[in-house]
């Protein structure tokens, strides 16, 4: 679904992101990690077409993306109900308050596909941070988006609302292409097939094989990338919570 080659990007002449290779097919469910202003939410907004590449290219084989960016939600109190938060992704040029039923069915499908449905008529400001993470991926939804894209969704939840929104995408996943930019490896590591690691260049990673047997393996060969990703593999506790 997105294929992208060579790509470079800078603000102001200075390379935020290097020579970017990959590919993402639908179906995998590609977590993005690294560190802070390593590169990540900028080359979403570029998949995005938000940002335009300095070199390279990005191919979309769909055009059929919804988008769930950080902070959604700046004002917790503008009076807003959940269902019109969720219409927002059905209006397509249609002015706002003008729904059709077919609209309104779609919002309640896509509440109750994130498990919010009962929350349909309460004011978005009186849920927690997590739900409203859940009500912003259910607007998303509705835009029958066939890849869905998300900027730190868990960024403020609580570990139980991480785990949640996580079975909530891992679910989608079912049926739709998922990338998600986290820095909640170990939280996302039991859900990605794909971990692609991002600090001004990208390496990917099948989570199939991230094991601390391929990391040692790794250690004694030359020439090879050792990124933080295989690091938190082979150290990662196994004690109980």
């Amino acid at each position: 679904m997105v294929r992208v080659c060579n790509l470079s990007f800078a603000y102001d002449k200075e390379n935020v992101l290097e020579n970017v290779n990959f590919e993402y097919k639908s179906g995998d469910f590609l977590a993005i990690v690294g560190p802070n202003g390593g590169g990540k939410s900028t080359l979403l907004k570029l998949i995005l077409g938000l940002l335009t590449p300095t070199d390279g290219t990005i191919e979309l084989l769909s055009n059929k993306i919804g988008y769930v960016p950080q902070n959604t939600m700046p004002n917790g109190e503008f009076p807003i109900s959940v269902l019109d938060v969720v219409l927002m992704g059905r209006l397509k040029g249609n002015r706002f308050g003008f729904y059709k039923q077919d609209d309104r069915k779609t919002a309640f499908e896509a509440l109750e596909k994130v498990g919010m449905r009962q929350y349909a008529h309460r004011k978005i400001g009186e849920l927690s941070m997590g739900q409203r993470q859940k009500i912003f991926i259910a607007r998303a939804l509705t835009c029958e988006a066939e890849l869905l894209i998300l900027d730190e969704p868990t960024a403020s939840v609580d570990m139980q609302g991480q785990v949640q929104i996580y079975n909530i995408l891992k679910s989608l996943n079912a049926e739709k292409g998922i990338i998600v930019v986290s820095h909640d490896m170990d939280v996302v590591l039991g859900y990605a097939t794909k971990i692609a690691y991002v600090s001004r260049t990208l390496f990917m990673h099948e989570a199939s094989q991230l094991t601390k047997e391929a990391f040692f393996e790794k250690l004694q060969s030359s020439g090879k990338h050792n990124c933080p990703v295989d690091i938190f593999i082979a150290n990662t506790c196994t004690h109980e919570r």
